[in-house]
């Protein structure tokens, strides 16, 4: 009875034993993931190029992005090997982790919407939208990178091991550019042209070449300021639809914005539009003077998605209706 009773408890340890080695992970898998998040991750580095536009506190802003694009290929690459192995419920974990995303993405539009009351000047909304929104975008990209890289290197498991883990970069990197390509949007210079302008005062006005911008000129060392010291830029549209991106209020005040953030702001500044030809500008009296910086910031001033018009849908919709 008791050599009975241990017999069974033997078959049943090594049942266990069985289920519980079915279940880990094997060398390969261990490579495929490792390579996967390495990749994952280096690719989320490879884009954190941009953020000291939009971050005050660019190690901070740099770790806490490095650390999430870790997480996203984390999760990228654990997917295959889960589904293998079937483990369905660390596969469901990835839609918990999407919703985290986005959560982190509400964070960033928390953050920066406080620092509005001490730049220069504001932001704007439409631009905290969009720089929420890349960062967004950035994490998904980490985790795709990750994921095909998993792919590749489960569907070679027959080769050798050097043999998958080169496919799978090669193919992460392929990922990768075109993923940046689909996601890299416009900037100024795309739309318009950007050249330097003078600013005139007359009968108390502010004038940056012959177009009216202000009358809020303050008294005479204000005008003594600005004609010394001030900068002035005219943006004008390449082509008459493009007015429509353009004359939006959240991209030009995103222009202006990164413009005082590039040269720092003594005093003043403004921004005008005119209304007959759509040109639009800007004079600041900044604290480092340089022509060429200047014109370099409002030319690479990205283009929002909530300003940015497609005008080929509605060109065949006319036509359709025509």
């Amino acid at each position: 009875m008791l050599l009975s009773f241990v017999g069974i408890l033997s078959y049943k340890n090594s049942g266990r034993m069985r289920q519980v080695r079915s279940q880990l992970l094997s060398t390969p898998h261990l490579v495929e993931i490792i390579t996967a998040i390495i990749c994952g991750t280096l690719s989320r580095i490879a884009t954190l190029r941009e953020d000291y536009r939009q971050y005050p506190t660019f190690p901070n802003g740099y770790l806490n992005q490095a650390v999430l694009g870790f997480v996203a290929a984390l999760l990228g690459a654990v997917m295959v090997p889960a589904v293998i192995t079937g483990n369905f419920t660390a596969v469901t974990f990835l839609a918990l982790a999407i919703r985290q995303f986005q959560a982190v993405r509400q964070l960033e539009q928390k953050s920066l919407l406080l620092l509005e009351d001490v730049e220069y000047t504001h932001r704007g909304h439409a631009y905290i939208d969009g720089i929420a929104k890349t960062f967004e975008a950035r994490n998904y990209s980490a985790l795709s990178v990750a994921l095909v890289i998993g792919v590749i290197m489960e569907v070679m498991e027959h080769n050798s091991p050097l043999s998958r883990v080169i496919a799978g970069i090669a193919g992460g990197i392929c990922v990768f550019v075109l993923l940046s390509r689909m996601t890299k949007g416009q900037i100024i210079a795309d739309l318009a042209d950007v050249t330097v302008a003078q600013i005139h005062i007359r009968n108390h006005e502010l004038y940056v070449d012959d177009m009216f911008v202000s009358n809020r000129v303050g008294i005479e060392r204000g005008q003594e300021m600005l004609t010394t010291e001030g900068m002035a830029v005219i943006v004008k549209p390449k082509h008459q639809h493009f007015r429509v991106t353009l004359d939006n209020f959240g991209q030009r005040q995103a222009i202006l914005f990164e413009l005082t953030r590039g040269l720092g702001v003594k005093r003043y500044h403004y921004m005008r539009k005119n209304y007959d030809d759509g040109r639009i500008a800007f004079a600041i009296v900044p604290i480092i003077r340089d022509e060429e910086r200047m014109i370099q910031i409002v030319r690479h001033t990205p283009v929002l998605e909530t300003s940015k018009k497609t005008h080929s849908p509605l060109r065949n919709w006319v036509n359709r209706h025509e």
